[in-house]
């Protein structure tokens, strides 16, 4: 990071203490850093400390004549090579996330197009409230970095997340924006199914299952994080599409095939959806209650889209499956493995209506063995595998 420059907005929160060994970090490194204080992080650190360590002038509000005589917030803004906010408190985050610019450290924020770094300090209350939760996800989805704060004792007596990372995690996290390394997963391409499938019994009713497509979404979004360029075969489900992943909606097992079949790539292909086994021949007309009891309905085998990717002329390199089971887990999982042909299979418990959760509790099972993977957000598992298919992918490396 020698020669570039870091403009370090410092929030008002009892970490803020920690942005002065932050600076005198960067400073060791090479790095300019131009300060910013916000009024209530001036209760905790003073100017003069932050200028001294900085060796710049510290900025401390939007209404310095001098400085604003060319509309310096503007330029201050984009002149910086990287935004630091340490620490980011919920109320620095709710303002960023909402556009507002009531000061000096939210104007420049908004009127930024230079990457941003927001480091999180705050109660464990704080950081889990809903409010927080959605700020991060805005921020998040507007581009910006929100690293994870680390677990532990806080200054008011409480435990759990919310204490500011230490300086090497956020020093660490700095050069990783200012010189990315590349992506693990840059230039390969993924597929992945997710959700239910839904087949027509009439043009009002329908059979299907309970997944809620959650669990092929993260993966979807983790993979695309990762580098890879993802398409998303999603069966009927009501889930906003994740960034950089191009989805393809489908509504029966059949159409679900023949998306797979024309969007089919080379290197990875994740089969997380609930397709049903069994279809009917649908009815024109809605089906009506009669004195002859229920209509017979005839069930029909559905495609094996796993089976045939996985025994396909075109099959891709890695070929990830799902069971979900709600007994002889590990069983029916390697039995699954070997008649599907694939490669890996992902084997949750379903009998405790895991459908729809965000949690789950997940083995996986390949032809050395299955990895107990322990009760886990269905995110922490997206993001856990896709790291076991970048290790495959780079292992020759």
């Amino acid at each position: 990071m020698h020669g570039k420059t870091i403009l370090l907005i410092v929030g008002g929160g009892i970490a803020a203490f920690k942005s002065l060994e932050l600076v005198r970090e960067l400073r060791r490194a090479g790095a300019r850093v131009t300060p910013v204080l916000t009024e209530n992080g001036a209760r905790f650190v003073t100017p003069l400390s932050l200028a001294a360590l900085a060796e710049a002038p510290v900025r401390t509000s939007l209404w310095d004549l001098e400085a604003e005589a060319g509309m310096g917030h503007i330029q201050l803004s984009r002149s910086a090579d990287l935004i630091v906010v340490c620490p980011a408190t919920a109320d620095l985050m709710a303002r960023a996330a909402t556009g507002e610019a009531n000061d000096l450290a939210a104007t420049l924020l908004l009127a930024t197009d230079t990457p941003v770094l927001m480091v999180p300090a705050m109660n464990v209350r704080m950081w889990q409230h809903r409010a927080t939760v959605r700020n991060v996800a805005t921020l998040r989805h507007d581009g910006v970095t929100v690293m994870e704060p680390d677990v532990g004792e806080m200054a008011c007596g409480e435990f759990g997340p919310g204490r500011l990372p230490q300086v090497p995690a956020i020093m660490e996290s700095i050069a990783d924006l200012l010189d990315p390394t590349p992506l693990p997963l840059a230039g390969r391409r993924a597929i992945v199914t997710a959700g239910p499938t839904h087949e027509a019994i009439d043009p009002v009713r329908y059979l299907g299952n309970r997944s809620s497509g959650k669990q092929g979404f993260a993966i979807a979004a983790s993979l695309a994080a990762a580098g890879a360029d993802v398409t998303l075969v999603a069966g009927p489900v009501a889930l906003e599409t994740p960034d950089g992943v191009y989805r393809v909606n489908v509504t029966s097992a059949r159409e679900m095939a023949d998306a797979v079949a024309k969007f089919m790539v080379p290197d990875i292909a994740v089969m997380v959806a609930a397709v049903a086994d069994w279809r009917v021949d649908a009815a024109e007309g809605k089906l009506k209650k009669g004195d002859g009891g229920p209509p017979p309905l005839t069930l029909v085998e559905n495609p094996d889209i796993l089976a045939t990717t996985g025994h396909g002329a075109n099959r891709p390199r890695l070929v990830i499956g799902f069971a979900a089971e709600t007994g002889d887990l590990l069983a029916n999982a390697t039995a699954k493995l070997a008649k599907k042909g694939a490669d890996w299979i992902v084997a949750n418990d379903v009998s405790a209506g895991v459908f729809g959760s965000e949690d789950t509790h997940v083995h996986l099972v390949t032809r050395q063995g299955s990895e107990d993977w322990g009760p886990a957000s269905k995110l922490t598992v997206a993001y856990r595998l896709t790291g076991r298919i970048s290790a495959e992918f780079n292992r020759d490396k």
